[in-house]
């Protein structure tokens, strides 16, 4: 793909405040993408449902914890979920049941794109990714464990998707 061409599939993955698990989402599955050679074919960003943190950049501890692995989230700025981005984006992938019936609301009839990350994990028993933002660091680890397991599975998802298998996987 040449630089004038639009990325083929758009990720956004969503949390409530943008800090910390949709920023380590995001820089798990940025990884991943270039990882495959397809960062030129696949846009990936995230959001929260709520605006308490817009501009900030995500939480130390979960800037600690996805350095430990790799993964540098430094440069990522919270904002907040907007009916255009459930619109404009493949797959508006979300941490929570609670965020999940947010993200609805915020999408009203264009919510079909939707859906869990967990989804994309079916070999794991958690449906949700855990907001760790309460608790100590072994809750960001286990947070990036989660993330881990689901974007690898989503990668395969996007990867049949950008070969012309169709929509995402249901």
């Amino acid at each position: 793909m040449d630089g004038t061409q639009s990325p083929s599939v758009s990720v956004l993955f969503v949390c409530m405040g943008n800090i910390c698990r949709s920023p380590t989402a995001e820089g798990v599955f940025k990884r991943l993408v270039e990882e495959a050679g397809l960062d030129g074919q696949v846009f990936v960003d995230s959001a929260g449902t709520h605006d308490y943190h817009v501009g900030s950049p995500p939480d130390r501890r979960a800037q600690a914890a996805a350095a430990r692995r790799g993964y540098d989230l430094s440069a990522l700025r919270a904002r907040k979920l907007g009916l255009e981005d459930v619109r404009r984006f493949d797959y508006v992938l979300v941490m929570d049941r609670g965020n999940l019936n947010r993200a609805h609301s915020i999408g009203g009839g264009f919510a079909d794109n939707i859906r869990l990350l967990m989804d994309f994990a079916p070999h794991r028993r958690e449906r949700e990714v855990p907001d760790p933002y309460a608790g100590g660091p072994e809750g960001f680890e286990y947070v990036l464990d989660l993330i881990e397991d689901a974007c690898r599975g989503l990668l395969e998802d996007v990867k049949r998707r950008l070969a012309g298998e169709g929509a995402p996987a249901d």
